[in-house]
């Protein structure tokens, strides 16, 4: 049974029961949709099986590879834009130390490298950068592009490849090169298989903003040191309930027909809340899933995110008292990874011996509880999902609930959820500019 579990009763008074009921049904019939594979998009409903239906020998290769990093390697680049970087680096700065990339935490504590992301913004400064931080290191890529040709993750492989191939030569370079990649074709994989790069597989059923569970989050993840079986084991306990457990039982049903219910309501802005920094990055994740699922045909709820208590001393303002537009999901950890008890102090100058002898975490799940209060009490709904804790298995059940909900919302929303028509505008736009040849 999934730890995963959701609380509506901060939202309750928002919406009456009869709705639940209507909306209920409507999401009843989007899972059956979505689990027939009769609505828009169905031949991208590969992730629904992935936990229970994933080629072992590729998952195997995966865990091989990522001990060769382990290894060889000081640093990891990842060069990825979108759904080819976000899961991996959610799933990385959720479940390592929070300065992972500090030399003595990556080395000491995981037997890992420092791993950096590239690829996800055409900035000549940060690139830069990242080539001083790589000076005297050893050094690893990880590629991940279907096509070989996204523009800002091409530019990135096209600049560390060579500089790779500067320390190491051309064949000591193929050998700290992996590919994820189409299975048969595209440039990237031209290259590679030309190279002899080590690669692995985007399947071709799986868009990228679903594609955490599959070699595109797994690798960097497992080169970490995470374990990915175990986060494959939360996404399989996560699919078996979201396919078998009766619709009011099912936290990614209720989760999706509460979202419904506000956006008729006139709740045109979803806030993922946090109250944890590990989980700043599950936040952009979730708004790449969510914004590019279900934003297209003039539909969609807008998909926002704050980092608390942090941003209620930037946003909390607007949130309690500006627009009524929005409503609040906020994430729980029951178990936070450490724990700190406040200490006494004999001139208590800052009269904070009231908390003496409690832990932050204790401090920091009442300032979770008031905002909660505080905010409905302001008119903004609040949906509470608890997670147990900080382990793999828990974050697999998370990735899965949120994915299996943005299937079921869109359906319910009208919308196809797996495609992304209107992210080729702002390339079209781009290429023309910059003068590419036919366009």
């Amino acid at each position: 049974m999934s730890g995963i579990s959701i609380d509506a009763k901060r939202a309750e008074q928002f919406y009456s029961g009869e709705e639940f009921t209507a909306m209920m049904e409507r999401a009843k019939s989007a899972k059956e949709k979505l689990l027939g594979r009769m609505g828009e998009g169905n031949d991208f409903l590969g992730w629904l099986d992935l936990p229970v239906d994933y080629d072992k020998e590729e998952f195997a290769a995966i865990k091989e590879a990522a001990s060769k990093i382990r290894k060889d390697s000081d640093v990891l680049v990842v060069i990825g834009i979108g759904g080819s970087y976000l899961g991996a680096r959610a799933a990385i700065e959720f479940l390592r130390h929070s300065f992972y990339n500090n030399d003595s935490i990556a080395k000491n504590k995981y037997k890992a490298p420092q791993i950096y992301f590239v690829g996800n913004h055409i900035s000549g400064t940060y690139l830069t950068e990242l080539m001083d931080l790589l000076e005297g290191k050893d050094w690893s890529i990880n590629v991940i592009s279907k096509s070989g040709t996204t523009t800002e993750c091409a530019i990135a492989f096209r600049i560390f490849r060579e500089a790779l191939e500067k320390k190491y030569g051309k064949e000591g370079a193929a050998d700290r090169i992996y590919a994820t990649t189409d299975r048969k074709k595209g440039a990237l994989k031209t290259l590679s298989d030309a190279q002899g790069y080590k690669t692995f597989v985007v399947p071709d059923d799986v868009g990228g903003r679903f594609s955490v569970l599959t070699a595109v989050g797994l690798l960097p993840i497992a080169a970490s040191g995470a374990d990915i079986d175990a986060l494959m084991e939360g996404a399989r306990i996560a699919r078996e309930d979201a396919f078998n457990k009766s619709a009011e039982e099912c936290g990614p049903l209720c989760y999706a027909a509460l979202r419904n219910i506000f956006m008729e309501k006139g709740k045109s802005v979803e806030i993922l809340a946090n109250y944890e920094p590990s989980m700043h990055y599950i936040s952009e994740w979730w708004k790449q899933l969510y914004g590019e699922s279900e934003g297209k045909g003039g539909k969609g709820i807008f998909p926002a995110s704050v980092d608390l208590t942090t941003d209620l001393h930037s946003m909390g303002q607007f949130i309690q008292d500006g627009t009524r537009l929005m409503f609040e999901t906020v994430i729980a950890i029951d178990k936070p990874r450490a724990e700190v008890i406040i200490p006494s102090d004999d001139a208590d100058l800052d009269g904070l011996n009231y908390l003496a002898g409690k832990t932050m975490d204790y401090v920091n799940k009442n300032a979770m509880e008031g905002t909660i209060l505080a905010h409905t009490e302001g008119g903004v709904p609040n949906i509470l999902i608890h997670m147990p804790d900080t382990s793999e298995k828990s974050l697999g059940e998370l990735f899965y609930f949120f994915e299996f909900a943005c299937g079921v919302s869109g359906y319910m929303l009208g919308v196809n959820p797996f495609n992304q028509p209107g992210v080729e505008k702002y390339k079209a736009n781009m290429f023309k500019l910059l003068g590419k040849p036919g366009c």
